[in-house]
């Protein structure tokens, strides 16, 4: 069986990207790309990876990839992406799936036109956890979710402090679009992805704007950013995200569904990227608590997932129609937070 060509286009974050996929056995990273030359050259002697470049759009004319995984400052996820597209390669991109929706769109829009797949990379649907919850909401035994509250927050958070993340004219925004994006998509993921109507937003950016000022680092975007949004079926979802915010915790993550039934919760313990998860029931009358004690064996990362549905053309999760809904629905929170009005959704 042939094994699928990757090259992985921004070795931050996508060193990571490197490591899943090395890990699968039907793929080969061959290519790597990222402008910082002593990165690139860190990362691919630590991986054994061939052939390096500093011109992404070079190792996708030359290298007949099968699988371009782009993990690049935000806005370089569409032009790159359609780039893949007229190579021929499937595309796995880093959320969020772009700066906007319209580029969003642009991007499914080529996927379809090239007869190629794009996923978004929604990690945490990748846990244990995540994974074992779904299975339960999809058995039924949460009636039907009613509600949704999905949070990330940092006391002191901000990521390469005056990098691009912190440039609105290079990543769109800041914590909703960085770090709320994982657990908007994870919450809606879990309720099956209802149709979306309105949102009411809100922004702020009072402490790391300050900071930057002070040390002279440019910084246009929110500190922390909270929406509501309602959906056809009369369900909502609270969504909160934040770099800067003044509370006890330096790392908060916790995603709650609230049914007619019962109830769950996905929340990282200790203040760390670990894990558990919790249902909520009543049973013969009396309330009862599920705890996962054990998480069950799985196969692993959103990079294996890709390469095995590719490999036996299988559907993927976490496609460009659910990227797509996630970014009109940021798009929505930031209108809102700017207009102090409710938007509508399409």
């Amino acid at each position: 069986m042939k094994r699928l060509r990757v090259g992985v286009i921004g070795l931050g974050m996508g060193a990571a990207h490197v490591r899943n996929f090395q890990a699968c056995p039907e793929a080969d990273v061959v290519a790597v790309t990222d402008t910082d030359p002593n990165r690139l050259k860190e990362v691919a002697n630590d991986h054994d990876v061939p052939n390096r470049y500093t011109d992404a759009a070079k190792m996708i004319r030359r290298e007949n990839l099968d699988i371009v995984a782009i993990a690049t400052p935000n806005k370089f996820h569409k032009p790159l992406t359609l780039a893949a597209f007229k190579a021929g390669a499937h595309v796995l991109c880093e959320k969020p799936m772009a700066m906007n929706a319209a580029e969003a769109r642009q991007m499914l829009d080529a996927a379809v036109k090239a007869k190629r797949r794009l996923m978004i990379n929604f990690s945490y649907r990748f846990t244990p956890q995540s994974q074992a919850l779904k299975k339960a909401v999809d058995s039924g035994i949460l009636g039907d979710v009613y509600f949704a509250r999905t949070i990330w927050h940092r006391r002191r958070g901000l990521p390469r402090f005056g990098g691009w993340f912190g440039q609105k004219e290079l990543s769109g925004g800041g914590p909703l679009i960085d770090l709320g994006v994982h657990r908007l998509d994870l919450a809606l993921w879990l309720m099956g992805y209802p149709k979306p109507t309105w949102v009411l937003a809100g922004a702020y950016n009072p402490i790391a704007s300050a900071l930057a000022k002070k040390e002279k680092k440019k910084y246009d975007v929110e500190d922390l950013a909270v929406g509501l949004i309602r959906f056809e079926n009369g369900a909502t979802i609270e969504v909160e995200a934040s770099w800067a915010a003044n509370i006890k915790e330096n790392e908060m993550m916790e995603t709650r569904l609230f049914g007619t039934k019962a109830g769950l919760v996905q929340r990282n313990l200790d203040e760390t990227y670990k894990f558990e998860a919790e249902l909520y029931l009543e049973k013969d009358g009396a309330p009862w608590d599920m705890r996962l004690h054990a998480a069950p064996e799985f196969a692993g990362s959103s990079m294996a997932h890709f390469v095995d549905c590719i490999v036996r053309d299988k559907p993927h999760t976490a496609g460009g129609e659910e990227g797509l809904i996630v970014m009109e629905l940021l798009d929505a929170i930031y209108k809102s937070a700017a207009s102090g009005k409710p938007v509508q959704i399409r």
